[in-house]
């Protein structure tokens, strides 16, 4: 059974013998609106719209038409015989004058002619069935269009192009040859095999774990240009939150004032780091207060350390002397990262601390900076590269899913422990079925191996259209 005729038998998904259409550009209006089809009737719904049957690879400048003969609109058409096409199957474009109107005028004509309306993803998942692409390639379609920045988008065009993909095949070879090398040995007597095979089992093995390692890093710092990190800024009232939110914006984004408790709600603001999106969430200064709006605006500043990956607790470090008592009241409610940064380096005259030297001072990572000033602040930008995982050279970086980084750890795990089973028990049979599940992680990622919900869950995700 080929794939998609296993994928309809899962997910019982309309027939791939459908012809699809879908407007395939954004909503709105527009210079050029784009009608694709695709399927087994689109050269017969190209005869119906077009004044003469389409060649393939050729842009034809003409009038589309409906059944009953009547000039819908005009523009260029562009056909792509099966399996020459993104799809694999015939596929039609008609680029017209981009009005929703004409638009719709057109996908109506083009389903009564035989067509019917496309799914989420469904151009992208007969690409995917029809062997046109993996699906790490599909998926970096999707971040193609979501990208955000330079960075992401150079990374998903890696992925698109198969980078990714290759480093999980060149893995999958190095697994494999190992597996067989490691099945030709239960052909050595016990003793031969510490003299003979364990040395190169193990630099086999070592080998693999530096091309894991490489890839993994690669992933993570792709999921990190995808997903970002939510950053909590917490502290009490006037040590410089909002300071500091505005010195990592680079705006004003909340208002400073040096009374107490202006800031009484929560404001987010979205920065990008390395091309990774950062949500920075300003929080109210923490106290015991009989204000009901602030004390609301306390509640949700605890609310918001619960969602964070990372917390930045502002000390005032002219006026806070029970900074070690915030950091144990605040370390207690949540698993996220913590940061302290020690500001008001500028105004700070203590001698009782030596805030240069501040990862000496409490067991947290910890930053003496000037929000006012800037002052040590690259210690900070470094500080968050460090948490994103993003390396100095982001050439090689593809874009990744946190599923994609789960698989890459997984198989590494397996790796791992049949080598430790092979060198305590000499178990070679596990240490071969152990690599057998880290090749089938692998396909998991590329999709030859695929999971039954999978497919259905990454593709709905897609606009329509692709």
């Amino acid at each position: 059974m080929d794939k998609q005729k296993h994928y309809e038998s899962k997910h019982g998904s309309t027939s791939s013998s459908d012809t699809i259409a879908a407007v395939v550009t954004p909503p709105g209006r527009g210079a050029v609106g784009i009608v694709r089809l695709s399927g087994p009737r689109t050269r017969d719904i190209a005869q119906i719209m077009l004044e003469n049957e389409p060649e393939p690879r050729i842009a034809t400048f003409g009038a589309f038409y409906s059944r009953q003969g009547v000039c819908l609109d005009q523009g260029l058409s562009l056909f792509f015989p099966k399996p020459n096409s993104y799809t694999g199957e015939d596929v039609l474009e008609l680029q017209g004058h981009g009005g929703p109107v004409v638009m719709d005028r057109l996908l109506r004509e083009a389903i009564a002619s035989g067509a019917r309306h496309a799914e989420p993803g469904e151009f992208s998942r007969r690409a995917f069935l029809n062997d046109k692409i993996d699906l790490t390639q599909a998926e970096a379609v999707a971040d193609l269009i979501e990208s955000a920045s330079e960075e992401a988008a150079h990374a998903a065009i890696q992925t698109l192009q198969g980078k990714f993909s290759q480093s999980v095949h060149e893995l999958t070879e190095m697994l494999t040859e190992l597996r067989v090398y490691i099945e030709a040995a239960l052909d050595f007597p016990d003793e031969e095999i510490d003299d003979v095979v364990a040395p190169e089992i193990k630099a086999r093995v070592s080998e693999l774990c530096k091309s894991f390692k490489d890839i993994e890093t690669k992933a993570s710092q792709g999921v990190q240009l995808q997903e970002g990190l939510k950053i909590a800024i917490v502290g009490r009232p006037n040590a410089g939150k909002s300071s500091l939110l505005n010195r990592l914006a680079a705006e004003e984004i909340a208002i400073v004032a040096d009374v107490p408790g202006t800031t009484r709600d929560v404001l987010r603001q979205t920065i990008y780091l390395g091309g990774a999106p950062i949500q920075l969430i300003d929080t109210a200064g923490i106290r015991e207060t009989d204000d009901m709006i602030e004390r609301e605006g306390v509640r949700r500043a605890h609310a918001a350390t619960s969602e964070a990956d990372l917390i930045l607790l502002v000390i005032d470090q002219t006026f806070d002397t029970d900074w070690r008592t915030q950091i144990e009241e605040l370390n207690k409610p949540t698993q996220a990262k913590l940061v302290v940064v020690f500001n008001k380096s500028d105004l700070s005259e203590s001698e009782q601390d030596d805030w240069s030297d501040t990862p000496t001072i409490c067991d947290y990572e910890s930053i003496s900076l000037s929000a006012k000033t800037g002052e040590h602040f690259d210690q900070l930008h470094s500080c968050l590269r460090r948490h994103l995982g993003l390396v100095s050279d982001a050439k090689g970086v593809f874009s990744a899913r946190r599923r994609h980084l789960d698989a890459l750890i997984q198989a590494q795990h397996c790796l791992t422990r049949g080598f430790e089973q092979f060198i305590t028990h000499q178990a070679s049979e596990l240490f071969a079925e152990e690599l057998r599940q880290a090749q089938a992680l692998l396909g998991i990622i590329t999709g030859e191996v695929t999971a039954d919900d999978l497919l259905g869950e990454i593709f709905s995700s897609f606009c329509i259209g692709k």
